[in-house]
């Protein structure tokens, strides 16, 4: 065991997080917390890395253990530039050692000038830069707070593999169900101030989770029927009679005394939207540039009333430019957007709006309508933030004190109260808890109009979309049909068509220079009615000789390769030097694969020319 928490309780006001609570981290556990927004997730895991103290309860720690956390919210100074702030709590020695991998570190997390202020970074850049430092730590407990918000597709995967490898204990808090499924082998779920721990991934989680529910309502209905035959003998005037009487008496009452399972609240969203005419959205030829870079070039789409668009694509591809641009925030450089008069957009930006902290949850709500008209009748503002687990009490809270979830669902409920008919969603997975999530989407299978959402969660478009629009970054838009999985096989489909013609151009050229005999050896005649038969396969000359050198030249580049690796460590502080060197490597990596590729079509062919004899 690494470390326990024992009997924790945690107080913010009148709400209570966490109510004698306790958790056991050992060596290669990995951990994923779930729970609804505002439990107290963010709060526990502050408690285990020992950034705050508990109210009550003790937490145990093996003397020589190392933690490393990453906050929601990192602190950061601005004057920093990003490699210093990375090895900030780090010495001189072990900022030489590491400071190659950290650059590959922040070259994959989409970061790759290490010497920018961190004043200067967006807020997604920066929780990157975090993530970097977290990881780089040496660890026994590696804790993180929702890892994967700002990182695209290709940075979730990688990191995915990252945490898959990690040989430590892992604890974090994350909607990606996907990292849920792969990643952990624990998950705790906290709910109404309680733990309850289940040894599973999310599948089986979800399935563990049923299970308790169905045996606590079990316990629940048995409880009740006893005490309904219990209050009718009571009630028959079978008091204290005798000392077996109060006995049953007693029973009775302590029975009655128990407390009925709680279930978790639950987000409850109802079809809120405005009629919707025949013109919807329609994009003409539009193009976007930016410090010379074209982002959006010459696309053209017009929207329909049950499209369900995913965006993916690189951060800093585009794909918030083409919302911004639909909804005029943005103007194009060329072409133009007409939109429908019936059309009423709701925007869930990537920032949000900016929420006044000083003002009421309430007051925000009925500013943007006092009541709503649903299929269900008329509700109103206060009826709706209940839909949205704002309890009256919270209601007349400052939104300063709500955690940052909470925030983001009374930003989403602002969104869908005005009633919009065609709903774009920037990132929408981002800091909303996995039940607000599942009920969005839900929620949008049955939205009666067009739904377009960039996002970087793979359930979630797995769940939402039917069509994927994949934003290049280099004025490209191309468009999949399907979901996410559909579109990930399509690309991995073309990526191995294209490899095989590559080979194939490869092979080709590496036969060039053969006379017309030794083609023809190779193969059967072309004439398939013809009699004469197929001459046996047999090596060119030239094959001959790069048959017999090719794995002294493999041998060569690894060696090479494994050189200019140490060289890094030598011209780590000179920026220029290590790029020179980093370049080189990718060359002659690029040329040991090819090497590879060649190696392996000459042996099948030596293969196939022992088989013939």
């Amino acid at each position: 065991m690494l470390l326990s928490a024992e009997h924790i309780f945690k107080n913010y006001g009148t709400k209570q997080l966490l109510n004698d609570v306790s958790l056991y981290l050992n060596e290669r556990d990995k951990v994923g917390i779930v729970g609804i927004n505002g439990t107290g997730k963010s709060t526990l895991l502050k408690i285990l890395a020992g950034v705050e103290q508990p109210d009550e309860g003790s937490i145990s720690r093996n003397p020589n253990l190392q933690i490393s956390y990453l906050s929601q919210n990192p602190s950061m100074n601005d004057d920093f530039t990003i490699l210093e702030q990375v090895f900030s709590e780090f010495s001189p020695q072990f900022r030489e050692l590491h400071e190659f991998e950290v650059k590959a570190m922040l070259t994959k997390l989409g970061i790759t000038d290490y010497e920018a202020k961190i004043g200067t970074l967006s807020g997604g850049q920066k929780k990157r830069v975090a993530l970097s430092a977290a990881l780089i730590h040496p660890s026994d407990i590696l804790i993180l707070d929702e890892p994967t918000n700002h990182l695209d597709s290709d940075m979730v995967i990688w990191l995915e593999q990252y945490l898959s490898r990690y040989s430590g204990c892992l604890v974090m808090i994350t909607h990606d169900r996907y990292f849920l499924e792969r990643v952990v082998n624990r998950i705790t779920e906290l709910s109404q101030g309680g733990l309850y721990t289940y040894e599973a991934n999310y599948s089986k989680f979800l399935e563990l989770k049923a299970q308790r529910f169905e045996m606590d309502q079990a316990s629940e209905r048995k409880r009740q029927a006893i005490l309904k035959k219990e209050y009718q003998w009571i009630m028959r005037g079978a008091r204290a009679r005798s000392t077996k009487s109060k006995g049953r008496i007693d029973r009775y009452e302590a029975l009655k005394e128990q407390s009925a399972p709680v279930s978790e609240n639950t987000v409850q969203m109802t079809a809120l939207s405005s009629r919707l005419g025949k013109k919807l959205i329609e994009l003409q030829e539009i193009t976007k540039a930016f410090d010379g870079r074209t982002v959006i070039d010459r696309f053209s789409y017009q929207i329909q009333r049950n499209d369900r668009i995913g965006i993916v694509g690189k951060n800093g591809a585009g794909k918030s430019t083409l919302l911004n641009i639909i909804t005029g925030k943005l103007q194009p450089d060329a072409g133009s957007v007409e939109i429908g008069s019936t059309v009423k957009l709701g925007y869930f930006s990537q920032e949000g709006r900016e929420l006044d902290l000083s003002q009421r949850v309430f007051d925000f709500v009925s500013e943007i309508a006092g009541e709503v008209k649903t299929s269900e009748g008329t509700l109103s503002a206060s009826q709706m933030l209940e839909r949205f687990l704002f309890p009256p009490d919270l209601q007349y809270s400052v939104i300063g004190k709500l955690s940052g979830g909470e925030r983001r669902r009374l930003y989403l409920l602002g969104i869908l109260i005005a009633a919009p008919n065609i709903l774009l969603l920037d990132e929408p997975t981002n800091d909303l808890d996995i039940e607000t999530l599942s009920i969005l989407e839900d929620y949008l299978e049955t939205f009666p109009g067009a739904v377009i959402a960039v996002s970087h969660d793979r359930y979630f478009l797995d769940k939402v979309s039917t069509s994927i629009f994949d934003v290049t970054g280099d004025g490209r838009i191309e468009r999949y049909a399907g979901n996410y999985s559909d579109y990930s096989e399509k690309l991995a489909a073309e990526k191995k068509a294209a490899e095989k013609q590559d080979l194939g151009k490869k092979n080709l050229s590496g036969s060039a220079g053969t006379s017309p005999s030794d083609s023809s050896n190779r193969g059967q005649s072309m004439d398939s009615g013809s009699s004469q038969r197929p001459k046996k396969l047999k090596f060119s000359f030239k094959e001959q000789h790069e048959f017999q050198t090719i794995d002294e030249e493999i041998a060569a580049l690894e060696a090479k390769i494994a050189e200019r690796g140490k060289a890094t460590a030598e011209v780590s502080s000179n920026y220029e030097k290590l790029q020179a060197v980093i370049e080189e490597i990718k060359v002659l990596e690029a040329e040991l694969e090819e090497k590879t590729e060649r190696w392996l079509y000459l042996n099948e062919l030596a293969e196939k020319i022992k088989e013939q004899g």
